[in-house]
């Protein structure tokens, strides 16, 4: 197994030891859409935060026996020399907002950060291929409900019906600039 896919499958097994469940398994006191808004809530705040903004795009939604997880999908390329700025300024903002960072991959090809908001809600910052950021938010458990789309429109194309999302495709003065 190459270096790269072990780090892969060690990241991979570090967020499914860091998602799901939390609270001691203990129920939040809202339903799964409830749960999912909440999440947008966290989602829009933090690609808000980020200066200058960055495109982006929904991801799946998912639900479990008790949870629910929304994605988003950064269609801006973020360069390799840009890396580290961009998990800095959402690391910092996600610490002051009271969120406890719970792992840092600090894997040059795949880095990522792993959170958790003060009422249980697991968020993610990963970068994937070609510098695309993706940012997830997993519920603590809650009351099964029907889940409806996110109401958030993207700043930018929906690819509506479009699975898997096109890898970065928007330049960036600042984001996609390299160190040349």
């Amino acid at each position: 197994m190459s270096h790269r896919s072990l780090t892969i499958v060690m990241a991979l097994l570090l967020y499914a030891s860091l998602s799901g469940c939390v609270n001691d398994g203990k129920r939040v006191d809202m339903n799964m859409q409830e749960a999912a808004d909440y999440a947008d809530g966290i989602l829009d705040a933090v690609l808000k935060g980020i200066q200058p903004e960055v495109q982006w795009a929904h991801g799946p939604t998912t639900t479990g026996s008790c949870d629910v997880t929304r994605r988003r999908t950064v269609m801006t390329i973020v360069s390799a020399e840009r890396r580290g700025s961009f998990l800095g300024v959402v690391d910092r903002f996600w610490r002051k907002a009271g969120y406890r960072i719970k792992a840092i991959n600090s894997d040059v090809d795949v880095p990522a950060i792993f959170a958790q908001t003060k009422d249980g809600f697991g968020v993610t910052l990963s970068i994937g291929g070609k510098g695309q950021a993706f940012f997830e938010v997993d519920s603590p458990c809650v009351e099964e409900s029907e889940v409806a789309e996110s109401t958030t429109p993207p700043n930018g194309p929906a690819y509506e019906d479009v699975y898997p999302l096109p890898r970065p495709n928007v330049h960036s003065d600042f984001w996609s600039a390299d160190a040349s």
